[in-house]
């Protein structure tokens, strides 16, 4: 028997060993398979979210336009109807001042179509009315009191031509403050201006003498030696040259000119200024005496005379006048 090994039977060992290598390589093929299946499926998946999610962004985003749309015509009606608002509050007060243009209209028709209350009495009313304006106005402005009265007299004459009952509580408050008006006798401006020309006249035709100059009453011991002592009082600096009393005379004249100008254009405080400084040169030119207290007192009488009216019922009757007139 014959232990050669056959040629043709060797290699039959090495078959399982290929087997198993193809085994591994397919195993391999099919896990790599499967992980790109895998990884397609998740790539697919975060793609598709993706997608959804920018779809979402855009709708939400689309959404958010539609609201600022929605919200910018809701601002635009909400201005409209503030508009619209505020025109038929400009129409309603038109419509109102229409109305009381009507009715002011109505008024004015209604006074005119009767023609015995506001005809020949409505002219009457108008003329009493400019008279008592024109008293006041002279009254207040000019201090014409002579003029006021005769204002007043004719403005009550012209009131008595009304019958109206209406009328007769104006009639009363006429006649008082026309009461009034004769109880002040004569102007204060004027009253004071002439005290005060009766004062620089006095002054003018006997101008002060200083008492005790003349030789004849002077004492005999002055006669004597007053060629050689000049004896003056010492608390008080009384002009006693000539020259002296002429300039202090004169300045008493300057100072009740002022006075006079003052009172002229009723300056209360420039009148009594002026009296002032002239009651200054009166104690210049007169020493201590009885004369002197009674022209101080006279000068001071003066500045406190006043210079306006003061009549609180003044302008009163106009006042009631146009009320009545107003309320008719």
């Amino acid at each position: 028997m014959s232990t050669t090994p056959d040629p043709t039977s060797a290699p039959a060992p090495a078959t399982p060993a290929r087997r198993s290598g193809a085994g591994w390589w397919l195993l391999l093929i099919l896990l790599l398979a499967g992980a790109g299946a895998y990884g397609w499926k998740q790539w697919q998946a975060r793609s598709q979210r993706e997608r959804t999610e920018t779809q979402i962004e855009q709708q939400l985003s689309a959404i958010d336009g539609r609201i600022d749309a929605v919200r910018r015509d809701q601002r635009a009606q909400v201005q409209r109807l503030q508009q619209a608002d505020a025109t038929n509050r400009v129409m309603r007060d038109e419509l109102l001042g229409i109305g009381q243009r009507a009715a002011l209209v109505e008024d004015t028709v209604a006074k005119l179509s009767d023609p015995d209350r506001y005809g020949a009495q409505a002219l009457r009313l108008d003329e009493t009315e400019l008279l008592l304006t024109m008293g006041q106005q002279r009254l207040t402005i000019a201090g014409d009191l002579d003029g006021a009265r005769r204002a007043y007299v004719l403005a009550g004459q012209v009131l008595d031509g009304i019958d109206d009952p209406a009328y007769l509580s104006l009639r009363q408050t006429l006649q008082q403050e026309r009461a009034g008006l004769e109880a002040i006798g004569i102007e204060p401006r004027l009253q004071a201006m002439a005290e005060l020309d009766a004062f620089a006249q006095t002054m003018t035709a006997a101008p002060p003498q200083l008492a005790g100059t003349t030789r004849e009453r002077a004492p005999w011991w002055r006669r004597a030696f007053g060629h050689l002592i000049d004896v003056r009082p010492s608390e008080r600096a009384v002009a006693v040259q000539p020259a002296d009393r002429l300039a202090a005379i004169a300045g008493l004249q300057l100072e009740i000119s002022l006075a006079r100008a003052a009172a002229e254009r009723r300056d209360a405080t420039g009148f009594r200024a002026a009296l002032a400084r002239a009651d200054g040169w009166l104690t210049r030119l007169w020493p201590e005496s009885p004369e002197l207290q009674r022209e101080r007192a006279r000068l001071k009488a003066i500045a406190a005379r006043p210079l306006s009216l003061a009549i609180p019922t003044l302008g009163s009757t106009l006042q009631q006048l146009r009320q009545l007139r107003a309320s008719s």
